[in-house]
């Protein structure tokens, strides 16, 4: 809105020139998302406990960790629509929706969210851990990546190969193969938020850092001078994604305010799903899908703990971890909840130092 109805009228007061800038846009949202999440926070947990959207303290097949949970009650959940909701207000104000790639970003963001939302919603109507079947969940979120592959695919301007770190223009031409890659790594990291999402704190405090990360990465592809003294490509249409990015960092440090320990409300997979879905359409714009791997080396290792878990248990009838993902694990070893949340924390800031050096390793 600032760009369209502002900018224009920079001949009559040359103040209004700094709306052309990405980096004084992406500051703009990512402040108007926190405090805007700050604000509607109250009221969006009071009327989402008034509902009895309050998170279900019993899981199947989980006994183990029914008295780490016993005190979260009565914390309502579903709380993703107030980051979601924060994140495209603030972007009303602040992005550029000429931007194809901004638009997609925002695509993501909001069909992830829905069907994060619809399982939520069930959940709410059953009254029980229970949302919408694994099997629907999974369908819902593959067709939304096949529809975002098929419409980059069907692009000829967009860049459809595998770009490798550490090895200077090595690069996968994918193809075809390009289809399912994006489904991968959006359904990927939809699942991996959402398994990690299980201690106050915790998926929303990785994700900010992640995301973070590539708001950075989005500001560097799309410089010319940037990219070419780095010796990346360069994406002319990928700045406009820092603003994004920069949304969900206030949004999710607003969000983090309200679901730090102890928690006053939960993200639930409306969150969860939303997050994972644009931090991996983000990665696929500019190129980034491997660095995503190392950057969200937290999301990506809870995942695995859960399929080596299962893969384990089938195999060889015996178990690697106490339970998964990973978080359970270290709560049944004994670790405080908060404790394990800011040493995840702690990991996820070391891998997102790995993830910028990896800029200059070309």
């Amino acid at each position: 809105m600032f760009y369209y109805f502002l900018y224009p009228l920079k001949s009559e007061w040359i103040v209004f020139n700094v709306f052309k800038y990405i980096t004084f846009r992406a500051i703009g949202a990512s402040v108007t998302a926190f405090f805007l999440c700050l604000l509607i926070g109250p009221p969006i947990t009071r009327w989402l406990a008034g509902l009895s959207v309050t998170n279900d303290t019993k899981r199947p097949h989980a006994d183990k960790i029914h008295q780490f949970y016993a005190h979260k009650e009565k914390v309502p959940t579903m709380g993703g629509i107030l980051i979601v909701a924060s994140v495209l207000v603030s972007v009303l104000f602040w992005g550029n929706f000429s931007n194809s790639f901004f638009v997609l970003a925002l695509t993501s963001l909001i069909g992830y969210c829905t069907v994060g939302f619809l399982d939520d919603y069930i959940k709410l109507r059953s009254k029980s851990s229970r949302g919408l079947s694994a099997k629907t969940k999974l369908i819902g979120q593959i067709t939304i990546g096949l529809a975002l592959a098929w419409h980059l695919y069907s692009d000829p301007f967009f860049d459809k190969n595998l770009y490798v770190p550490f090895f200077k223009n090595a690069r996968f031409v994918l193809g075809l193969s390009f289809i399912p890659l994006v489904m991968l790594v959006l359904v990927g990291a939809s699942n991996a938020i959402n398994l990690t999402d299980g201690l106050d704190g915790l998926a929303i405090g990785c994700f900010v850092i992640a995301v973070g990360v590539f708001g950075i990465f989005s500001y560097i592809v799309g410089r010319f001078d940037y990219s070419s003294y780095l010796g990346i490509q360069h994406i002319e249409k990928a700045g406009e994604l820092s603003v994004f990015c920069a949304a969900l960092v206030g949004a999710g440090t607003g969000f983090l305010w309200y679901n730090s320990y102890p928690a006053t409300i939960m993200m639930g997979d409306s969150g969860s799903l939303s997050l994972g879905g644009a931090l991996g359409i983000v990665a696929i714009l500019i190129k980034k899908e491997i660095i995503l791997i190392i950057v969200g080396g937290v999301f990506v290792f809870e995942a695995l703990s859960v399929i080596l878990q299962v893969a384990s248990f089938k195999l060889f009838k015996r178990r690697v971890f106490l339970m998964s993902p990973f978080h359970h694990h270290l709560q049944l070893k004994g670790w405080p909840e908060s404790k394990v949340t800011i040493r995840l924390w702690i990991i996820a800031f070391i891998c997102a130092l790995v993830g910028i050096s990896m800029l200059k390793l070309q």
